[in-house]
């Protein structure tokens, strides 16, 4: 049952990264599929959790943390960075699969 919840966990973390890196990210990036947005999620979520850990490391007063336990209480911060991870990974997954601005289109 643990793997279950781990991909479910994933998923919908991913889900909500994704779309916060979108909300986030300069331009119109609507245009990019709801599973490239869960991915650039999950993605950003473990590198900008990886990324954040590697600078600022653990707080001193949560010994035996680790990537995703970095603090003692919510570790804001380090959701801001995934979230901003998410962001340029949705403008990069926006640039290759080519697809632009609705508005920009021929009619």
């Amino acid at each position: 049952m643990g793997l279950i919840w781990t991909v479910v966990v994933t998923l919908l973390v991913g889900f909500v990264i994704g779309f916060l890196g979108k909300a986030v990210a300069p331009g119109s990036r609507d245009n990019i599929p709801l599973w490239l947005t869960v991915v650039c999620g999950v993605l950003g979520a473990f590198v900008g959790s990886w990324l954040y850990y590697l600078v600022f490391g653990v707080a001193p007063d949560n010994p035996g943390g680790d990537m995703n336990d970095t603090s003692r209480g919510p570790d804001w911060w380090r959701h801001a960075w995934q979230v901003g991870v998410a962001a340029v990974l949705v403008v990069v997954a926006a640039t290759v699969t080519g697809r632009r601005d609705r508005a920009g289109r021929d009619a």
